[in-house]
């Protein structure tokens, strides 16, 4: 029995030491306990320069709320992937001037257009951590919907001190599932101008098609503006503000990077779950992501037989199709990874090696078991739901009937204090609302949004009775056995009725009182008011439920940071879209038995896959220049090219897109994009011999705006390094 212990926890040791390589998306405080790690992978600056969040490089890297970024000139120009400003490119194109495909350049400050609504840049300040003002005096007798309240009661009560001076965007995070709470305060920049995008051909070239695939040509890059007051204040758009000038911004290397190089990512990864059981895994990759990516298959293919090519619908969910395509394939790789790889093999071992663990050490035995015990239940009985979850969560996307949701619910919450109201309906969250309603046009169509709805109620009406929502199969006139085509005329007299469709008329409704709402005759509002009562029931039992959560997996993660204690390996956190770096260096990889992919691109590969349609449709201007060897000075002679997409090791998820890529002395030498296919599953699980980034080329990016789009004005204003 002993030597099996041994074993188990020998094995267990190797899992665990895998997290040396490159592996974490780590705190920024915590890299100077990485220092010997960090110096070995070819960092030249001192680690601890990096935990200074408001000094060079940190203070230069902002989040967009959704992707990264980095300021790259002292006049507040901020570079980020193509996919990340497109929304904005969307938001300020038509089927008769579309952005999107011939891209935008502003050759100065007066011909930048303001971005799409909620467009934000924001600046990281300070992070201090709030553990004991979070849970320190909460009971362990509570109840899961006490739990959740008081949590919630402690965070918002933070966030409003935080919040107290004007200009701040402030929030609590939780890390390692709540065993520790941090304060996070930003300097929100609400006045973003949208810079320069390349055009479609170059920003998305390969599409849909070559999207987590390797070998890339993409340049997936572009360029915003953040502008203040003329006091340096974060304000709302206006013709007198200025550029912000951030205290410290981004050298930018023209030479891009060598084979083997070192680079790091500051950035704001959004989530990964590193730290799943074996039952949550099983349950995700056999169940969840199947099931969903059928949804999401019939989502897309619903879109476009309504939105033809060129029509003003398709710009309109232009956005949206791209969303859903990547998530689309995104999880096709992870089930995929999934079933060729031993993932839930070596999770299973690791939580039987921490049972062997736990047996031969009896205080930390009596500390984690019955915990981990509990968490294990709690799993299985959430898991009884999700398909219910699901279809409800699918039928609620529909726009019409969700704006009139959230406006009537932001009349009940209206009726309280304002500490007392929930996340999303307190006054700070008033600007975001009413951006989120003036972008309802933008992205929306008649004829699309009444067949989403009628395919994804067709899919809920499956249920059984007892899984529906009763108040809503009353007002939609929904029996036992759906009738579509009743269904159907149902949806068309009510969408001939409502006035939701008016920007005006909606944002009128965010003054109305509750009896408003009760009077009113639109047929979208009175579905509001009829179905909120059962609603608002199930999302009582979801916080009670995530409330049993709150206490029982924090317990979960202190025994695994107890055990990786023991093994004397260092311990990250899962990422929650804050503020994290992760490094490694430049190196190809082996997808499958007896091939090697190389670690560059060149713009010799970009014109081979040029066919003259889209997505492969590189710009003749662009052709020409390759065909003639027009490198001018970012010809690198290792390739005998322009470098144009390259491989690195680093460990990033979504969130990261749009963060900047540095080299060993933190400068700037490109943007990460993407992963490759085999890494998709990156988000749960670690491959240092098949996870890479994919990254544009700081060389490519300055190539094309000089020689494509004619941007001196935009390289002039930055502090380039040749």
């Amino acid at each position: 029995m002993k030597k099996f212990i041994i074993a188990a926890l020998t094995s267990s040791a190797v899992l665990a030491s895998s997290v040396i390589a490159d592996e974490g998306m780590w705190q920024p405080h915590q890299l100077p306990s990485l220092k010997k790690e960090l110096k070995a992978a070819g960092l030249k600056i001192n680690p601890e320069e990096l935990t200074d969040l408001t000094s060079f490089p940190m203070g230069a890297i902002v989040s967009l709320g959704g992707c990264s970024a980095a300021f790259l000139s002292p006049q507040g120009l901020v570079a980020t992937n193509h996919h990340c400003v497109y929304g904005s490119i969307q938001f300020n194109s038509t089927a008769d001037d579309n952005l999107i495909e011939k891209g935008f350049l502003a050759k100065s400050l007066n011909d930048e257009l303001k971005a799409a609504p909620g467009s934000r840049v924001y600046v990281t300040e300070a992070v201090n951590k709030v553990t004991d003002k979070v849970i320190g005096g909460l009971s362990a007798d509570l109840s899961g919907i006490e739990r959740y309240k008081a949590i919630e009661k402690n965070r918002k009560n933070l966030i409003a001190d935080c919040e107290s001076e004007d200009g701040y965007r402030c929030r609590v995070s939780a890390f390692h599932g709540g065993l520790e709470y941090y304060l996070i305060k930003q300097m929100e920049i609400k006045d973003v101008r949208l810079v320069y995008a390349p055009a479609g051909s170059i920003g998305k070239y390969g599409g849909d098609i070559d999207n987590w695939m390797w070998p890339r040509h993409t340049g997936d890059f572009a360029f915003y503006r953040a502008y203040v007051s003329k006091d340096g204040k974060p304000v709302d758009y206006s013709e007198d503000n200025v550029p912000y000038k951030p205290k410290h911004f981004l050298k930018v290397n023209a030479d891009g990077v060598k084979d083997g190089d070192f680079v790091m990512i500051a950035g704001y990864p959004g989530s990964t779950n590193r730290y799943r059981t074996s039952v949550e895994v099983q349950n995700q990759f056999e169940w969840y992501y199947p099931t969903f990516r059928k949804l999401v298959h019939d989502y897309i293919d619903t879109i476009e037989q309504n939105a033809p090519e060129g029509s003003d619908a398709r710009v309109k969910y232009a956005s949206t199709l791209a969303s859903l395509n990547n998530v689309e394939k995104n999880w096709g790789s992870m089930i995929e990874s999934y079933g060729k790889g031993d993932f839930l093999q070596r999770k299973t071992k690791l939580e039987s090696s921490l049972a062997n663990w736990l047996d031969t050490d009896k205080s930390m035995s009596k500390k984690h078991r019955d915990s981990i015990n509990a968490l294990n239940a709690l799993i299985e009985e959430d898991q009884k739901s999700q398909e219910t979850d699901m279809k409800l969560w699918a039928m609620g996307r529909d726009a019409l009937s969700s704006t009139a949701g959230r406006l009537y619910r932001l009349a009940l919450e209206k009726q309280k204090p304002d500490a007392e109201r929930e996340p999303g309906y307190q006054e700070r969250d008033m600007t975001r609302f009413e951006e989120g309603l003036k972008r309802f046009n933008r992205r929306w169509d008649e004829k699309v949004a009444k067949e989403l709805y009628k395919y994804f109620v067709g899919q809920y009406a499956t249920l059984p009775m007892d899984q529906r929502v009763k108040s809503f199969d009353k007002a939609m006139n929904i029996g036992k056995n759906f009738d579509a085509d009743q269904f159907a005329t149902t949806i068309s007299s009510m969408f001939a009725k409502t006035k939701l469709t008016e920007q005006e008329i909606r944002l009128d409704w965010m003054t109305k009182s509750v009896e408003d709402f009760k009077k009113s005759n639109d047929p979208f509002i009175k579905l509001a008011v009829a179905t909120y009562d059962e609603k608002y029931q199930r999302e009582l039992k979801d916080k009670q439920r995530s409330g049993q959560f709150q206490q029982l997996r924090p317990k979960y993660m202190s025994a695994m940071i107890d055990y990786y204690d023991y093994l004397n390996k260092p311990i990250y956190a899962d990422a929650n879209s804050t503020l994290r770096i992760t490094y490694g260096n430049v190196k190809g990889y082996s997808p499958k038995d007896g091939t090697y992919s190389v670690p560059f691109t060149t713009l010799e590969g970009l014109l081979a896959k040029h066919t003259g349609e889209e997505p492969f449709n590189s710009p003749e201007k662009q052709n020409k220049l390759i065909q003639d060897k027009m490198y001018g000075d970012y010809h690198d002679k290792a390739i005998d090219s322009v470098q144009v997409n390259y491989l690195t090791t680093v460990d990033i998820t979504g969130g990261n897109s749009g963060s900047s890529t540095l080299n060993d002395e933190a400068e700037f030498v490109g943007l990460v994009f993407d992963g490759n296919y085999e890494s998709i599953i990156g988000d749960w699980d670690y491959d240092p011999k098949l996870k890479r980034g994919i990254h544009v080329s700081s060389a490519y990016m300055l190539w094309v705006m000089e020689h494509i789009d004619g941007a001196n004005n935009l390289i002039e204003e930055m502090s380039i390094i040749r």
